[in-house]
């Protein structure tokens, strides 16, 4: 008998005696306040590893006696069939579900598992999680009952998660003539301190109760109480299973009453009073298939696993709804259904703390900002085709309306609400993209822009060490597979005069951060490229090499900035933001500037009349809260100073970058994020920033004219020479010439315009020159090697 507090008590006698419709209404609110309109569920496949079990549950179908026509235990081969057949279907998860130790009862399991070669079914069970990931990549999840913390220890290297239902806290359901009479694992202080020594190992954790077996109202609370006490000491309860007990023919239940969907629906909305609104509440689709909408009305927001493949064992007389069929429903009814994985959310955002490090990587390519599985295979820099459609007028949903109304009229206080719009899915995603093109076209018309511009990088040499970064190289790394490198200041002059006469405004210098470079190192570069073009733009140095520049010549940054726009300086790219949250800075580039010195740079440039690009860098290691934040630092800097001349998301392209490489990051966005940070930016950003760029680049030529259906108004530049994204991975290029710039923009609906740096029309001689420009000479690159043995010539 679990001893309650005064307060539990008091709950539950108001739970009890609540009305039944206010309680529903009081749930519904805390879901929709938790979870939106999104639903979840799981792809999975089952694999009943075995039937037979030591308890005799008088409800149950799933155990079975021994037969000899049967084999006690699934082999490894039939597992490894279902599971490759599941992963050929799209599933993520492999659900291993078992009676409790059957070799406690029958002889036979325990000569099955000596003729396998193990000594126990939890053995086996882990034997065989870890043959199903290494074969075919499924997430293992083990329902595998009562376990010893030894045992649950022994596992947690095999499984992204675990689960085993509490079903009950009631010991009276445990007495002669109860459901559980004789069934040594259903004891509720058995099975709660199974719940307890997987929080202590910190197991993400599925429980539940089933409901109908002849519990009262009451003990069902108390159930429920009980899983909350746990999950408030550990945190490891990822979702609690509201089960209908559904009477079987050939069990002893058989003509036992069902639960009827008013009291389904009850215990649901009491389930969601006492576990809080984060809490994910799971009601089997399967089990409710006429009334999966009044489930949801009454505080549910997953539907568990679906198989596209297996039966539910437990419940073989309801099969699984198709996924398309309830997707479609659900959306009918104002809801979206999102798939997740074995680990819900936010067990996903703090990964490390819950998953095995060899597990982690698997879980990371394949899960979007929010946690969630990915919706589309889209690979920044990389995928040509796009998944996704121009979107059509539609009406807004009235929550979608209050959350832009709220964007667009006090945007600095709506952080909570910009990042739930990057979680927006299905129709919502083209409600947000087509009030964004509006916005768009109020502010730039129905024009495109884009710049003639040539991308100088002057060196791959880099004291930093970004986790995100494939370009930058150690000066020792002479030999390997992109070797070391510096330009010469006549190479950086040459390339320069060559742009010019390609009819270029701009230049573009950048690099990595040299151990040898000195602030009088950067204020050469800027002369050597006006030695090439005395008029051309010079748009060069990130924040980082500014105050690089600036410490080592013992300078104030805004004095440094100044001697740099007396050389000729003309404005700087806002790169080396990628997140501004140190949280994620952390992770990702520790040694670089933190947020308040890379604002602090770009207040200063700005002070001395040096404008500046806003970029962000997106898709890594972090989420959409802090894609908010980073939209409102930009906006609040911009309000100051005026200064940002436009916003350009850059996604984050993985293949080479060495965060990924390690396993340690997402795969990039997807394109539904990548399009939605086009158009929340100018939603957010409006009217204080105008110009949206999309980066071709990153986002390919049909990502990037979508882009501009979405809210963007730029595409950036023509570049000449790309080197950075293309050593992460990238492939879409290193020049796009401006007759393809001005074909993509105009089949994408707009009229195209060749711009300066500064937005404005680039004159007629840059125009004519741009169209027709001699072919580009090869780039010199003098290796490190090669200057080091010059040296050594000169001496």
């Amino acid at each position: 008998m679990i001893a309650w507090s005064d307060d539990e008590r008091a709950l539950l006698d108001r739970l009890c005696a609540e009305d039944p419709t206010r309680l529903l209404c009081q749930a519904q609110t805390m879901t929709g306040a938790a979870h939106g309109r999104i639903v979840t569920y799981s792809r999975k496949v089952f694999l009943p590893v075995t039937h037979l079990c030591r308890n005799t549950c008088r409800y149950c179908v799933f155990a079975e006696s021994p037969s000899a026509h049967a084999p006690a235990f699934m082999s490894p081969d039939a597992v490894l069939t279902v599971a490759r057949q599941g992963r050929a279907l799209q599933c993520d998860e492999a659900l291993f579900t078992l009676g409790d130790k059957p070799e406690d009862r029958w002889p036979q399991a325990r000569e099955a598992l000596a003729e396998l070669g193990f000594g126990s079914t939890l053995e086996y069970v882990g034997y065989l999680a870890r043959l199903v990931f290494e074969e075919t990549g499924l997430l293992p999840h083990l329902n595998a009952g009562v376990m010893t913390e030894a045992e649950l220890r022994a596992l947690r290297p095999v499984a992204v998660s675990m689960g085993m239902m509490l079903e009950s806290a009631s010991d009276r359901l445990c007495e002669r003539g109860g459901p559980h009479f004789g069934c040594p694992d259903k004891r509720p202080a058995v099975r709660l301190e199974t719940l307890e020594a997987a929080g202590r190992l910190r197991i993400p954790y599925t429980t539940g109760i089933l409901i109908g077996i002849g519990e009262t109202r009451r003990e069902r609370l108390e159930a429920l109480l009980a899983i909350k006490r746990s999950h408030e000491r550990w945190g490891h309860i990822q979702e609690v299973i509201i089960q209908p007990f559904r009477a079987k023919l050939g069990t002893r239940m058989a003509d036992a009453a069902e639960p009827d969907l008013a009291d389904l629906c009850w215990t649901i909305a009491a389930a969601r009073m006492i576990l809080g609104p984060a809490m994910n509440i799971q009601s089997p689709p399967n089990l409710t298939r006429d009334n999966r909408g009044a489930v949801l009305d009454a505080g549910a927001n997953d539907l568990g696993g679906i198989s596209p493949l297996t039966p539910d064992f437990v419940n073989p007389e309801a099969p699984w709804p198709h996924v398309a069929e309830l997707k479609a429903e659900l959306c009918r009814e104002g809801r979206h259904l999102s798939e997740r994985l074995a680990l819900y959310p936010s067990y996903v955002r703090t990964l490390d703390a819950w998953v095995d490090p060899d597990l982690r990587r698997a879980v990371l390519d394949r899960v979007d900002g929010a946690g969630l599985v990915r919706d589309d295979a889209w690979q920044a820099g990389v995928s040509e085709a796009i998944p996704w459609r121009a979107p059509k007028p539609r009406a807004i949903s009235a929550r979608l309306a209050e959350i832009m109304r709220k964007v667009r009229i006090v945007p600095q206080d709506a952080s909570a609400e910009i990042a739930e719009l990057f979680n927006a899915r299905g129709d919502d995603v083209a409600a947000i993209c087509t009030t964004a093109d509006a916005i768009r076209r109020e502010i730039c018309g129905d024009r495109a822009s884009y710049v003639v511009n040539r991308n100088v990088n002057y060196t791959n040499i880099c004291s930093y060490k970004c986790g995100f970064c494939a370009f930058s190289k150690s000066a020792i790394a002479e030999g390997r597979r992109e070797t070391p490198y510096n330009i010469e200041m006549a190479e950086i002059t040459r390339r320069v005069a060559e742009a010019w006469r390609r009819g270029a405004t701009e230049v573009c210098l950048q690099g990595g951060i040299h151990p040898n470079f000195t602030g009088e190192t950067y204020i050469e570069i800027v002369r050597a490229a006006k030695r090439g073009a005395p008029d051309i733009h010079v748009h060069a140095f990130s924040p980082l090499e500014i105050t690089h520049g600036a410490m080592t010549l013992g300078w104030p940054v805004g004095a440094f900035l100044t001697a740099l726009k007396g050389e000729g300086l003309g404005s700087l790219p806002g790169t080396a933001a990628e997140i501004l949250s140190d949280d994620v800075r952390a992770v990702i580039c520790p040694d670089k500037l933190d947020v308040a010195q890379w604002m602090n740079v770009m207040r200063e440039a700005h002070a001395v009349g040096l404008p500046t690009t806003s970029t962000i860098m997106f898709g890594h290691v972090d989420g959409y809260e802090h894609w908010a934040r980073h939209l409102l630092a930009l906006r609040q800097l911009q309000v100051e100073t005026g200064g940002f001349t436009e916003f350009v998301p850059l996604a984050f392209v993985a293949a080479e970058a060495p965060i990924y490489q390690r396993g340690k990051s997402r795969s990039g966005p997807t394109f539904r994020e990548a399009l939605l940070m086009h158009a929340i930016a100018r939603i957010a950003l409006h009217p204080v920033l105008t110009n949206i760029q999309t980066s071709w680049v990153k986002m390919g030529p049909d990502g990037a004219r979508a882009a501009l259906g979405a809210g963007a108004n730029d595409l950036g530049g023509s570049l000449m020479n790309e080197s950075i994204t293309r050593a992460a991975g990238a492939t879409h290029g290193q020049e796009m010439t401006p007759r393809v710039l001005e074909t993509l923009i105009e089949e994408a609906g707009f009229a195209p315009w060749m711009r300066t740096t500064l937005y404005r029309p680039a004159p007629e001689e840059r125009r004519a020159l741009a169209f027709d420009p001699p072919a580009l000479s090869d780039m010199v690159l003098t290796s490190v090697a090669a200057q080091r043995r010059r040296s050594r010539a000169s001496v």
